[in-house]
């Protein structure tokens, strides 16, 4: 029988059709869907489509951030045989265009009248496009355009055997869905991924982290990003756990909705958990006296708990006591104010992240679960896991996948979740799928219990002036420890040596700022904050690091990198092109003055 995340949708809607499947804020109130509802809502746009012409084998597009309508839509048109591609809400109408047309759709969906006016902006050099259709809540005079409500009314046209009939002839290794690679080295690829590269790596998710109805997950990411997907589409309907959509403007409510809904599974990127160190690391810095002691006494009896959680084993005796009392006096506190009293499971992914970001927050009883891979295997290439856990590794081959290294150190993977090739363009596709094994473009290295380490990119090498081949990835994590640093870009490429350029954490730097009575004053420009990142440089990075690897010399820019100026992507990764190019007068002043 085949198996998609279509069939098992259709059975959670038979086997539990009175549990929520997912909520969404309306007004002040959590509102559930129950898994009935939800199945026949994706019936229903699946009709809608039909109506609207779609065929087999066509892609549909989606532009908005997450909300039920995305994911409906993306599941109708993976029902009726197509396959959907979600394009980020930060792109461009050109970079819009470009993936609308490279994925020949016929049909958007669209968030609101922002959104709308940029695929109007381009739609009429568009050929394939014939509809645009609005997510709930926007109402727009156009001939082109579809309320949701007129466009879940076309699904009356079309008898509900058609539905059936086009699930029946789903096979498992037919295109699912297009993921647009975020596009850091140039125009966004689209990777195709299977039906069978969906639903392996979703059941084996379930299993892996034991995941179960009862658990609850907020969706708030990029919706476009395979990982998101993953935790708010495919796992959540595999394992028919429920789903929460954060309210608009994540940035701004994403805390009060964690604190309302208290996630048991969360995932996020690096900046996310940055955020939350610094957020804890703030708060407990203000402590003192007594306070102040029993913080520290209690991230102490963490990180020893910690360590044996890591290994799959629990305190006992002593231990045990002490980590009951700090759990009641500041480990529950820390976690009730992030939203995260009740999570089980927090697993970090889509970038590295520092070490000691980990460890810190494992010290108040957060054990995070890093994770590693690419859009290209359905998200994980390995991953740490409950009880098999080794901080600044990530982790061991993901469930049915074999994971080796190649002869110059990169990563290859194979197995049920790598995918199917890049959409029309057979070149690339031949260049990083060989013989089932997808290259990842990442160095990294194993140690004995088969825990793989990212050593760096291997088309990010800096080649130095001298000859010198260096991997900025590990030089930039330990530049990220420096106290104050929010974000670090190594550069060097063709230079005799290599420099670095910093952003600062707002929070950290204010702080600094009253410690040494400079608030009114340009900090970034400040000798007393430039003379105490170079110590703390040449503690922290350069002497780890062999001599032709030291950073000489580094600016503090006047702003952090962002998603609006092109600096990073909508999954933060820095593009380093783009920060080469914005902040050139500065790399410039490295090297000439």
């Amino acid at each position: 029988m085949t198996d998609t995340i279509l069939h098992r949708l259709h059975e959670n809607g038979r086997k539990r059709p009175n549990a929520p499947a997912y909520y969404e804020k309306i007004g002040s109130t959590w509102v559930p869907t129950s898994w009935k509802e939800y199945t026949n809502q994706v019936r229903q746009a699946a009709r809608a489509l039909v109506a609207l012409g779609v065929q087999p084998n066509q892609n549909v597009t989606i532009l908005g951030f997450n909300r039920p309508e995305w994911v409906i839509f993306d599941l109708a048109s993976m029902l009726i045989g197509g396959a959907p591609a979600g394009i980020y809400t930060t792109n461009s109408p050109h970079e819009c265009k470009y993936i609308i047309e490279n994925a020949e759709a016929p049909v958007i969906l669209v968030e609101n009248q922002s959104q709308w006016k940029k695929i109007r902006e381009v739609r009429d050099d568009i050929d394939c496009l014939k509809h645009i259709v609005l997510m709930k809540g926007t109402q727009i005079d156009d001939e082109m355009t579809l309320s949701w409500e007129a466009f879940m009314a076309k699904g009356d046209e079309v008898d509900e055997s058609v539905v059936d009939a086009r699930m029946n002839a789903l096979q498992e290794d037919q295109l699912a869905t297009l993921i647009y690679t975020s596009g850091t080295t140039g125009p966004p690829k689209g990777v195709m991924l299977s039906h069978k590269n969906l639903a392996s790596t979703a059941r084996n998710a379930q299993n892996l982290i034991e995941l179960v109805p009862s658990d609850r997950t907020i969706s708030y990411l990029p919706l476009s990003h395979i990982a998101e997907q993953m935790f708010t589409i495919h796992a959540a309907i595999t394992a028919a756990y429920q789903v929460y959509y954060a309210e608009f403007s994540p940035q701004d409510h994403l805390n009060r909705n964690m604190k309302e809904m208290k996630p048991t599974v969360f995932f996020g990127v690096p900046r996310i958990f940055e955020r939350f160190q610094a957020g804890v690391s703030a708060q407990l810095g203000h402590a003192t006296g007594a306070k102040a002691k029993i913080a520290e006494w209690a991230r102490g009896v963490g990180t020893k708990v910690n360590a044996l959680h890591n290994r799959g084993q629990e305190p006992s005796g002593l231990l045990a006591l002490q980590y009951k009392l700090a759990k009641k006096l500041v480990f529950d506190k820390v976690k009730d104010g992030l939203g995260l009293s009740e999570a089980r499971i927090m697993i970090v992914s889509a970038a590295p992240i520092s070490p000691e970001i980990l460890q810190y927050l494992a010290s108040l009883d957060m054990s995070i679960l890093e994770l590693y891979g690419q859009s290209e295997d359905c998200g994980p290439t390995t991953t740490n896991r409950p009880g098999a856990i080794k901080i600044g590794s990530v982790g061991q081959a993901w469930p049915g996948s074999e994971v080796k290294l190649g002869p110059d150190g990169e990563i290859l993977v194979k197995g049920p979740n790598v995918f199917l090739g890049y959409f029309k363009s057979e070149e690339a596709t031949a260049s990083d799928l060989v013989d089932g094994w997808l290259h990842s473009g990442d160095l990294g290295a194993f140690d004995e219990e088969g825990f793989l380490s990212i050593v760096g990119r291997k088309k990010e090498i800096i080649i130095t002036s001298g000859g010198k081949n260096i991997a900025p990835k590990n030089i930039e994590a330990a530049l990220k420890n420096v106290s104050m640093v929010s974000q670090a870009v190594v550069i060097g490429e063709k230079r005799r040596y290599l420099t670095a350029l910093l952003t600062l954490d707002p929070e950290a730097a204010r702080a600094f700022a009253q410690e040494h009575g400079l608030e009114g004053q340009v900090l970034h420009e400040h000798p007393t904050l430039r003379a105490h990142l170079q110590k703390e440089i040449d503690e922290k990075v350069n002497s780890l690091f062999a001599r032709v690897e030291h950073v000489r010399d580094f600016r503090v820019l006047p702003r952090d990198f962002t998603v609006e100026d092109g600096e990073l992507t909508p999954t933060l990764k820095i593009k380093r092109r783009i920060i080469n190019d914005n902040f050139a007068d500065a790399i410039e002043s490295m090297y000439t003055e």
